[in-house]
């Protein structure tokens, strides 16, 4: 039996090696603390009842009853359209949402897909039926960065409006950094504020920070296990000289169909929501909750 000779190029093999992985697209700016915040409980005073009724598949009501003895109780009636879904993806396009209070204020939101890389979101809010403020943004998201243009409460009788533009790059799979840039214009005053942000995501913890001429806001995300997360967040403002410190932990037992959520800030101000799941589709936090099916669900919250 013959030798078999192969020729060997170690230079194509270097090549081969130290060929770049693509990079990820960064996600939107608004998201960069988005980890850590979910480990937070959304905390309230009093009982809140939420009945939440799907018409369709691509349409949903809700109704929102707050009731509470130190605080002002109220009703709100959402309506959330979602069109078809994205694929590889959990986003929906068009996403056309609607919250109407007992006062008569609307917040109203409409997202849209305009093409492959391109969505743009709009905003329109009043407060007791006057009309507050109005904003729309684009967004392009490339193969490893996003960049966003927004332009709020554009006035052109009274020279006034609002334009924000970010912009994220992902440098390596783990490290994002960019930008914020806040352009003002009102009454004859323009000013303008640079915030420069930056992430770093590990297999099982995320570190975030914005640092600017206002501030600067940090947060840290960390996954012990299935069970255990927890985050820790500073907030520093240098226009006020405050400065703020949270830390919240998530709890997770699958077992008993738990879920807890605390929190506790420097003002020692101190929350907490225990969530029970009543079904796979579907879980309350609080006192209690009745599942009637797959399109109805209420809930109560304490």
């Amino acid at each position: 039996m013959g030798n078999v000779f192969t020729h060997y190029n170690p230079q194509a093999s270097w090549r081969r090696r130290g060929r770049p992985l693509p990079l990820p697209n960064p996600g939107s700016f608004d998201e960069l603390h988005k980890s850590c915040k979910e480990v937070f409980p959304q905390q309230m005073v009093g009982v809140k009842v939420i009945i939440n009724k799907y018409l369709s598949s691509h349409f949903q009501v809700s109704h929102h009853i707050h009731m509470s003895s130190m605080g002002q109780s109220g009703y709100h009636f959402n309506a959330k359209y979602m069109g078809d879904q994205l694929p590889g993806s959990n986003e929906t396009f068009p996403l056309l949402t609607g919250d109407l209070d007992n006062h008569g204020s609307l917040n109203a939101q409409a997202h849209c897909l305009l093409a492959e890389h391109i969505r743009s979101k709009a905003v329109f809010q009043t407060r007791h039926a006057k009309f507050l403020t109005w904003q729309i943004d684009v967004e392009y998201r490339g193969d490893d960065f996003t960049g966003t243009l927004t332009l709020g409460n554009p006035d052109l009788i009274n020279d006034s409006m609002i334009l924000v533009t970010h912009f994220l790059q992902s440098i390596t799979p783990r490290l994002v950094l960019g930008g914020e840039l806040v352009y003002h214009q009102r009454l004859g005053e323009e000013g303008a504020i640079l915030t420069m942000a930056g992430k770093y995501s590990a297999d099982n913890w995320v570190s975030t920070l914005n640092i600017g001429y206002g501030g600067a806001h940090a947060s840290y995300y960390h996954k012990a296990n299935e069970q255990i997360q927890v985050g820790v967040e500073f907030e520093a403002n240098t226009r006020l000289q405050e400065t703020s410190f949270a830390f919240g932990y998530h709890l997770n037992l699958p077992k008993a169909n738990l879920v807890f959520k605390g929190s506790v800030d420097s003002s020692w101000c101190v929350g907490a929501v225990l969530e029970k799941k009543t079904a796979p589709s579907a879980r309350h936090p609080g006192a209690g909750s009745v599942h009637e099916s797959l399109e109805e669900q209420v809930s109560l919250r304490l």
